[in-house]
C-alpha cells in the first residue's frame, strides 16, 4: 500500500541528487544575511516548493557560489521549502 508520506516523498525528489543553482532567499524586513538559506528551484514540476539548501554549507568557498552545486534532498520541509544538503561544489549539468 502506498502511504501519502511516498508519495509526498516523491515528488519532493527525497533521496535524489540534483545539479543546481542555488541564491540567498530575498530579505524579510531586519533579517541579517547570514539567516538567509539557499534557494534553489525545484526540478521536478510537479513539487510545490522550492529546495532550500542549509546542510554542509562549510563546503562552500562563497556563499552563495557562482556556479551549480550539486544537492541532495534530504526533507522534511521546514518554512515552505524542503531541506536539502551540498554534496559536492562542483557538477557539470545543472538542472536548474
Amino acid at each position: 500500500m502506498t502511504s501519502i508520506r511516498d508519495l509526498v516523498s516523491g515528488s519532493l525528489g527525497v533521496g535524489e541528487r540534483f545539479c543546481l543553482e542555488v541564491e540567498l532567499e530575498p530579505a524579510a524586513d531586519g533579517q541579517a544575511r547570514g539567516n538567509r538559506r539557499l534557494l534553489a528551484a525545484h526540478p521536478y514540476p510537479a513539487s510545490p516548493v522550492p529546495i532550500a539548501v542549509t546542510e554542509n554549507l562549510e563546503t562552500l568557498e562563497e556563499i552563495p557560489p557562482t556556479g551549480p552545486i550539486e544537492v541532495e534532498v534530504v526533507g522534511p520541509v521546514v518554512n515552505g521549502a524542503v531541506v536539502g544538503r551540498v554534496v559536492s561544489v562542483n557538477c557539470s549539468d545543472p538542472e536548474a
